[in-house]
């Protein structure tokens, strides 16, 4: 088709019959509904393309935020497990070492003595229950979940750990005694004023 030539087939004479007249509206009417159909089914595709895009979008920023998530979660995750292991590992420890001094603790039998060089089992025994001490002094504060791992393994700060929480509890001890206290000397005051 040439780009000036006119979409109907009109004739060039001025003689058109009604009949053909009406035939070239008909096509007319027709091409343009035909159009309008296309125009109908290419905006639809156009919607489609669109939500697609959308959708598209969303995949990825919504793949991308949780991977990132996931990453650090993992590296988190890793680390507790690390630590959790560590913990495990030094409660197995000192449940190896608490088992031990107790089946020593109680092997120890005085009644056996007899005949024997009583000083000699004494001190032996004496030695059993200060190496027991020591390992117990020792390892309790490390059972105490609120000290790290490093602080328990290299003994620092757990002294300051355990002052801590005595302190803790004397303030709170203190709140707590505060309110009678108060009652008992606005008690003791009303009496004397009597």
């Amino acid at each position: 088709m040439k780009p000036n030539e006119p979409f109907l087939d009109l004739p060039e004479s001025e003689d058109i019959s009604t009949e053909q007249l009406d035939m070239q509206v008909q096509k007319a009417q027709d091409r343009l509904l035909s159009l309008k159909r296309e125009q109908d089914v290419i905006e639809k595709q156009k919607r489609e393309l669109e939500e697609m895009s959308v959708r598209q979008d969303q995949l990825h920023r919504g793949r991308t935020e949780m991977v990132e998530k996931f990453t650090r979660a993992s590296v988190v995750l890793e680390r507790e497990t690390f630590e959790a292991q560590k913990r495990v590992e030094l409660l197995r420890d000192i449940y190896d070492s608490f088992s031990q001094h107790l089946h020593v603790l109680e092997s120890i039998n005085p009644k056996a003595w007899e005949g024997a060089d009583i000083n000699r089992e004494l001190s032996k025994a004496l030695s059993a229950v200060d190496d027991a001490r020591a390992e117990y002094g020792k390892s309790v504060p490390k059972i105490q979940s609120d000290v790290p791992i490093e602080q328990m393994e290299s003994g620092e700060g757990l002294y300051e750990s355990a002052e801590h929480t005595f302190v803790y509890w004397l303030k709170a001890g203190f709140a707590f005694t505060l309110p009678i206290l108060l009652l008992g000397i606005i008690a003791l005051a009303l009496w004397f004023l009597r």
